[in-house]
């Protein structure tokens, strides 16, 4: 504790004008427990006999309590509305701040938050066991795990696991070597603009896009190109009448159309990188979620001459919260990257990378994958037929095949109308998310992105009850 003493009086007065200040003035709150009077003492470089004097001098004017066997505790609540430091605006400091602060589209992401029923693409599954799992892994690792910095590449043992894992779900053959722990897909955006990306340099996205790589890329100062997707992917054609440094991708399935993109669009893709000299990231958010069909293998698996970054990510299985991803990288890039990863953190810590590894190892991380694919596919389904149930026409889905979302297009709506219904909704306690905002240009007909892993069957079945009722509501 820093305790500034003006130097007039005995000691214990001025330790207890400056403990009753930092009360007042609101910075020792109410309710804070201070140290006791022997610790205190010898961080502050005072007696013990003096600090007490102060003590009961505070004791005594009600600034602080003590509990007996608890300790002693701040007992006033100082000021209610502590001065802060006026917020003064500053011309952006960097060629980076001016282009962030340009982003307008972050707050879309906290559309609806606190409904009851929020149809938000991105929601964590609850499953309590597998949160028991972690708990246990991660308790397992803390005592098992180094204590001292971890390698900014990433622990051995997570990248090994991660090998048999992608071999056998993705068709990736691939080496400890070549694999980069990271924070998830946001850092591995991150770390590709900083080693791939200068100001200008052309990044071509796909159309409809992904905010959280068009803003990396805006930030970097890319010259950001929209692509257009089909039902096969990306549209190469279109590709080529520009050479990009770097083409982002979602092959398994494109976010947020849905489109799988095929084999011999895969192919195509492949072939134009390497003649173009582009670099291609993948962004595999989704591929454990599909349900028509075995999963087709990652771009990556097909990559014969080394020009996919490909990033995957355990917050979409698991939760969010851990924070937790993976890139296997081309060998030209590799040291780049890894350096890249120490600049910006050090590394990811070793103990939550110990638990993850372990779950791989034990089986456990499958069989909680095997369980979630089934509680999701049930979401979808009770949504998908809800939505044809109570929609009256209105929708036309698409992008069922995979993932954890679906597109409802209503081409008998208009934009307003759209919007009108999104208000409504809300209202009423419905979150719906227009799809709009994730083009380059307004699609003519509107539509929803209905994300269905965050609510449970029951709750997707009174959801749709909700959507019912506004569209009876509007168009009865």
């Amino acid at each position: 504790m820093f305790i500034d003493r003006d130097g007039n009086g005995p000691l214990y007065q001025q330790l207890t004008r400056a403990i009753k200040k930092l009360v007042v003035s609101g910075d020792l709150a109410y309710g804070s427990k201070l140290l006791n009077t022997r610790d205190l003492a010898v961080e502050l470089g005072v007696s013990r006999n003096t600090l007490r004097a102060a003590f009961d001098q505070l004791v005594a004017e009600g600034v602080i309590e003590t509990r007996v066997g608890s300790g002693t505790f701040v007992a006033y609540a100082g000021l209610a509305h502590a001065k802060k430091p006026t917020l003064r605006a500053v011309r952006p400091q960097s060629r980076f701040s001016a282009r962030v602060r340009k982003i307008k589209n972050f707050a879309i992401v906290n559309m609806h938050k606190g409904l009851r029923y929020n149809l938000q693409y991105g929601e964590p599954i609850h499953d309590l066991a597998a949160v028991d799992s972690w708990r246990r892994a991660l308790s397992h690792a803390a005592m098992h795990t180094k204590l001292n910095y971890p390698g900014s590449q990433g622990l051995l043992s997570l990248r090994q696991s991660l090998c048999e894992y992608l071999l056998r779900r993705r068709g990736i053959a691939t080496t400890p070597e070549h694999i980069l722990i990271v924070t998830g897909t946001q850092q591995a955006l991150s770390l590709t603009a900083n080693v791939l990306i200068n100001e200008d340099d052309c990044v071509a996205l796909e159309d409809p896009f992904y905010f959280g790589a068009h803003h990396v890329f805006t930030g970097c100062g890319a010259r950001v190109r929209f692509v257009p997707v089909d039902e096969d992917g990306i549209d190469c054609s279109a590709l080529r009448a520009e050479s990009a440094k770097l083409i982002f991708v979602t092959p398994a399935h494109q976010f947020p159309a849905g489109a799988v993109m095929s084999i011999s669009r895969r192919d195509e893709l492949l072939r134009l990188a390497v003649a173009s000299g582009s670099w291609i990231f993948e962004d595999d958010y989704d591929s454990e979620f599909r349900y028509d069909a075995k999963p087709i293998p990652a771009l990556k698996a097909m990559d014969s001459q080394d020009r996919v970054i490909y990033a995957g990510t355990f917050s979409k299985v698991m939760f969010p919260s851990m924070r937790l991803g993976y890139m296997v990288l081309p060998a030209a890039l590799l040291n780049d990257f890894v350096f890249a990863k120490r600049l910006m953190d050090f590394g990811n810590p070793s103990i939550e990378q110990a638990a993850m590894a372990r779950l791989i190892v034990n089986g456990d991380f499958d069989r909680h994958l095997r369980k979630v694919l089934r509680i999701v596919r049930e979401r979808r389904e009770a949504l998908i037929e809800g939505i044809n149930r109570v929609g009256r026409g209105h929708f036309e889905i698409r992008g069922t095949r995979a993932g954890m979302h679906l597109i409802g297009w209503m081409p008998k709506m208009t934009h307003v109308q759209c919007s009108e219904l999104i208000a409504l909704a809300s209202a009423r306690g419905l979150g719906l998310h227009p799809v709009q905002p994730h083009f380059n240009k307004r699609p003519a007909i509107p539509g929803l992105l209905f994300g269905y892993a965050g609510l449970s069957k029951t709750e997707i079945v009174s959801a749709m009850s909700l959507l019912d009722s506004c569209l009876s509501t509007m168009f009865d």
